[in-house]
C-alpha cells in the first residue's frame, strides 16, 4: 500500500492551496485519513483528520480555514488550505488507516504514510 501526496508549493500570506492523496496498491478500504504536518524544529503534529463515514476533527489552529475531504471510490483525501499563514509552512504527510489482504489472502489492518509534501507561505 502506497500514498502518494501532491499539491504543495509557495503561496503568498492570505492565498489557498489544495492538497490530495491517493492510496494505491492492495486497499480493500480505508478508515480514518489525516493529514499531518511537521515544521522545522518542530515534532508532527495533526492538522485534520476524516473518518471513514466522514466525521471531521481539526487542530485549533487550522478551524475554520481547512477543510477536509475525501472521496472513497479514489482512495483520495484532501486538504483544501484557505487564509494561508506564514505559519502554516511545514511539510505536510498524509496517513491512513487501510484494511488490506497478505500474501495470504488473510486481512490485515496498515498505518501508511504518504511522502510529504512541503508548503511554504511567504509573509
Amino acid at each position: 500500500v502506497q500514498l502518494q501526496a501532491s499539491g504543495g508549493g509557495l503561496v503568498q500570506a492570505g492565498g489557498s492551496l489544495r492538497l490530495s492523496c491517493a492510496a494505491s496498491g492492495s486497499v480493500s478500504g480505508i478508515r480514518s485519513m489525516g493529514w499531518y504536518r511537521q515544521a522545522p524544529g518542530n515534532e508532527r503534529a495533526m492538522v485534520a483528520t476524516i473518518s471513514s463515514g466522514g466525521a471531521t476533527n481539526y487542530a485549533d489552529s487550522v478551524k475554520g480555514r481547512f477543510t477536509i475531504s475525501r472521496d472513497n471510490a479514489k482512495n483520495t483525501v484532501y486538504l483544501q488550505m484557505n487564509s494561508l499563514k506564514p505559519e502554516d509552512t511545514a511539510v505536510y504527510y498524509c496517513n491512513a488507516d487501510v484494511v488490506s489482504k497478505d500474501a495470504l489472502d488473510q486481512w490485515i489492518a496498515l498505518n501508511a504514510w504518504g511522502q510529504g509534501t512541503e508548503v511554504t507561505v511567504s509573509s
